[in-house]
């Protein structure tokens, strides 16, 4: 709403925007199925990159925006219900006998994937980073620059312990991040969610504040939901310019500031700063330097065959 009302004052036209929202792997596969989208925002780089094999994407999208073409940022923390009744303070205590944890499948839910992640991640001991300040920033990337092997692919402890709670924590695996937030909050079932901080606090607004507890652990990852102009569906359309409009203005200090407002990070940091007491400092570890970005992981752990194949074993 506010970039069709900016875009009113620019060029007089009265813009109207269709949206579809859903999981990031099923709106993916609805563009390449024949959804006209001009643009695209999903969770994972690696939905944007099938996209793009579908020849919808040209090549080279990550690097048309800033900050690998994704203008805010999120990350994994922990939704418990109020009062924190099990304690539940960081990575380790998932492995609890007593606790219960919630979580999508991240076979079919690009939240998940990163929940996933996180989990390697933290019990891999992966190097972190703050995001919080310019400094910190150019430090991770850096870091990214200079990563190279991957080693905590190899790391047994990581997979003995993410295998765990994934074999005998989670009491349900829904297909989506937004399913799994019902599960916990509205079906009362486990002990602790796991997603997106956003959707955490969108839990707390819809479901009552009253009820839960947002925990932020000692660590966590790094999320980057990416954005995309489809090309071939623009060029055909004749919709490219205020496409690309769209996605510049979600950089802009306007839309910085919503997205602030709706508890995603802004890459601003000085948005990032006027909402920090709700989305505080936490150290952050990056996909592309622990795992070498989604083209590697997503193959590693998700594809057929892969890790999570290797060592879920459902129990229904």
């Amino acid at each position: 709403s506010a970039f069709i009302a900016k875009w009113k004052r620019e060029t007089g036209d009265d813009l109207s925007i269709q949206q579809s929202h859903g999981g990031s792997g099923k709106q993916a596969r609805s563009v390449i199925d024949g959804l006209n989208a001009d643009v695209v925002t999903l969770a994972l780089g690696s939905d944007v990159s099938a996209v793009e094999k579908a020849g919808l994407i040209n090549p080279g999208w990550q690097n048309k925006y800033p900050d690998n073409a994704a203008p805010y940022t999120s990350t994994i923390a922990f939704l418990v219900r109020k009062g924190n009744p099990k304690g539940i303070k960081d990575w380790s205590d998932l492995l609890r006998p007593d606790v219960q944890v919630i979580t999508a499948n991240p076979k079919t839910s690009g939240g998940a994937r990163w929940v996933f992640l996180t989990l390697w991640g933290a019990f891999g001991n992966a190097r972190t980073h703050d995001f919080s300040t310019a400094e910190g920033q150019a430090e991770a990337q850096a870091a990214i620059a200079a990563a190279k092997d991957f080693p905590i692919y190899n790391d047994e402890d990581a997979r003995k312990k993410v295998a765990e709670i994934f074999n005998k924590h989670v009491p349900v695996l829904d297909t989506g991040a937004r399913g799994s937030t019902v599960t916990f909050a509205q079906k009362q079932i486990g002990d602790v969610l796991l997603n997106w901080e956003n959707e955490l606090w969108l839990a707390k607004d819809e479901f009552g504040p009253e009820k839960f507890d947002i925990v932020y652990p000692s660590k966590s990852i790094l999320t980057e939901p990416p954005v995309a102009v489809v090309d071939k569906v623009v060029d055909q359309r004749g919709t490219r310019k205020v496409a690309e409009a769209y996605l510049s203005f979600l950089y802009s200090p306007e839309a910085q500031d919503i997205a602030g407002q709706l508890h995603y990070r802004p890459r601003d940091l000085a948005a990032l700063s006027k909402y920090g007491a709700d989305l505080p400092k936490i150290p952050l570890f990056t996909n592309d330097e622990t795992f070498g970005g989604w083209g590697k992981a997503q193959v590693t752990f998700f594809g057929d065959g892969g890790v999570f194949d290797q060592f879920y074993k459902p129990t229904n």
